[in-house]
């Protein structure tokens, strides 16, 4: 992809408003072309077979399949098109794993129209594009690694990876319920998330939890 030909988008996001918007703004400009929109993410994997666009401006908080799946799920079909992230948030558990799934750039909607349509190119390339704000988090990931779990709190996380609630954990492990309550809170500090469920598929991801464990 060159700058000279015409970049096919397609635009992936649930609010009307915000496609309209995108459309408006990359419809005028005769460097590219608008191919479709989609309202979540299953649309916008089935647009995306069937359109060949060369760069998917993509949502992250959709319903049903959310960005970060229609993501993996590109991935997962060789789909060529670059993912170009654009939502409104940039915390680590929307940050991280976006990347991890394969988005080519991430970038939060108040960026203004210049630099999108720089990004766009970019991403176009296959080169990476962040805001600034993800750069810096992301720059922070790798400086400051998260605090890795201790033993007692990794015992914990398999059991409720294999469904122990705190009581049973807390018999099992005999302690007092009210130590792996800590112990969770401790866990869901580590890995940047707010639930056992998050918790659970996070430890996979990075390697803490093997399919045993499960």
């Amino acid at each position: 992809m060159v700058d000279q030909q015409r970049i096919r988008l397609l635009i992936a996001d649930d609010h009307p408003i915000v496609r309209d918007g995108l459309r408006g703004m990359f419809a005028g400009d005769p460097g590219f072309e608008v191919l479709g929109e989609a309202a979540d993410g299953a649309q916008a994997v089935a647009l995306a077979q069937a359109l060949h666009p060369d760069v998917i401006l993509m949502d992250l908080r959709m319903p049903g399949m959310d960005g970060v799946a229609a993501i993996k799920e590109l991935a997962r079909l060789g789909s060529p098109a670059r993912v170009l992230v654009l939502t409104t948030y940039d915390t680590d558990r929307d940050v991280m794993p976006a990347i991890e799934a394969g988005a080519t750039g991430y970038l939060l909607k108040d960026t203004g129209r210049d630099e999108l349509v720089r990004a766009v190119r970019t991403a176009a390339r296959g080169e990476a594009v962040l805001s600034p704000s993800v750069a810096t988090r992301l720059l922070g990931q790798v400086r400051t690694p998260a605090d890795p779990l201790s033993a007692r709190e990794l015992e914990i996380l398999r059991l409720i990876a294999d469904g122990a609630t705190n009581r049973e954990a807390a018999a099992r492990l005999f302690i007092s319920e009210a130590t792996v309550k800590s112990h969770v809170l401790h866990i869901y500090n580590k890995l940047g998330v707010n639930d056992r469920a998050a918790a659970v598929a996070t430890a996979f991801r990075r390697g803490l939890l093997t399919v045993e464990d499960g």
